[in-house]
């Protein structure tokens, strides 16, 4: 339904992305899924329509709009039915890149940041770790600096885009202490010797996104790829985690959708003791119920977007959107997997593509334990 948020013009593109989508994308997610990755020619495509570059200035190959205009678009995409897809592409633009374009150099934009947006090349960021997931400041990949190189030692898992990435933002630590004062982040070349990658995770969901293992070796890196200043890169981590946040919350409400969308056309087709199911009081009751905790998520989020728009300081809103949107969308999920009864559990009705999919989301980006754990700080809850 509409929202204050939204203009016309932002409608109108919203549009221009379903039917993009429509032509380009759902006709192929079974293949992708099965290929265990996002094609080059999607992120070329993507590039040539702007798609990549929906934020970025225009004098990095960018279109210059508003975040809003990229919420649009990450709704959209999330309701292609296909996770994978969507996490390949915003781990490309609004995780990886996002940290080249705010704390980057004019040098690192041009040759890193560009490219990117043109879909010429695919990004990744790698932080986590075997030995820790959540715990940021844990990290024991270490770049030591000797001249004009950091040598990069350590490993690092769950990486989206880790398998075909071209270049990799890597969080390593360039001292010992003080913790959280600690880290840096470096834009390595996935060509670069000792730089290697393992095998490719098999996943639960987000099938169509290639996730894979990083292993460095005395990987030498520029001292020209240090993005920003050194030790500052936890920093820079902590700032862009509301934005991602943000972005797993829209795609949340964007598969949650989808699959309401799709419970609803089932219980109307669905026969059941002579009637569709559409007409037991009870599938009616469930749908509205589940179009309901949408609409809640929906609110939350959309409010702290207009804050993280603003520029304001929206910790609080970002982390509490991230919490409720992913816990909606799982819950929404299995009640439309319920609703199409057996045929749900069955690979070839969509509806189990999103049930799995949306397991994730209250794992990734902080689960929803250190989000609660952050909301009692921000709350005062916890002094």
């Amino acid at each position: 339904m509409p929202h204050w948020i939204f203009t016309e013009e932002h409608e109108m593109f919203r549009k221009s992305i379903r039917a993009f989508m429509e032509k380009e994308v759902l006709p192929n997610i079974e293949q992708w899924e099965k290929d265990g990755e996002t094609p080059r020619t999607l992120y070329k495509r993507m590039g040539e329509l702007g798609y990549l570059g929906i934020k970025f200035p225009e004098e990095y190959s960018g279109l210059g709009l508003d975040l809003i205009m990229e919420a649009v678009f990450t709704e959209e995409f999330s309701r292609c039915g296909a996770g994978g897809v969507q996490s390949a592409i915003g781990a490309h633009t609004s995780i990886a890149m996002t940290n080249i374009w705010k704390y980057g150099n004019q040098e690192q934009k041009q040759k890193y940041l560009v490219p990117g947006i043109k879909g010429e090349v695919i990004a990744a960021l790698a932080i986590t770790e075997p030995s820790g997931g959540s715990d940021v400041s844990g990290l024991k990949t270490t770049a030591i600096r000797e001249g004009d190189y950091y040598i990069l030692n350590g490993s690092k898992t769950f990486i989206t885009n880790g398998v075909n990435a071209d270049y990799a933002i890597v969080a390593a630590k360039t001292k010992e202490e003080p913790i959280h004062r600690n880290v840096s982040l470096f834009i390595v070349e996935t060509n670069s010797p000792g730089y290697s990658v393992g095998k490719k995770l098999k996943k639960l969901g987000w099938r169509s996104s290639d996730t894979g293992e990083i292993f460095f070796d005395n990987v030498k890196v520029p001292v020209e790829n240090l993005i920003g200043n050194e030790n500052e890169g936890f920093l820079y981590i902590m700032k862009n985690f509301q934005y991602e946040r943000l972005i797993m919350a829209l795609g949340c409400i964007g598969a949650a959708e989808k699959a309401l969308e799709l419970a609803v056309k089932y219980s109307k087709e669905r026969i059941q003791f002579k009637q569709p199911l559409s007409e037991f009081q009870v599938i009616r009751h469930k749908l509205v119920d589940m179009a309901v905790d949408i609409e809640k998520a929906r609110n939350i989020t959309y409010r702290a977007l207009y804050l993280y728009n603003k520029g304001e300081n929206c910790v609080t809103e970002a982390t509490m959107a991230k919490v409720y949107a992913t816990e909606m969308v799982n819950r929404v999920a299995d009640q439309a997997l319920q609703i199409h009864g057996g045929n749900g559990y069955m690979m070839e009705y969509p509806i189990q593509r999103i049930w799995r999919d949306a397991r994730i989301q209250t794992i990734g980006g902080g689960t929803t334990q250190i989000m609660n754990d952050i909301l009692t700080k921000q709350l005062g809850i916890l002094s």
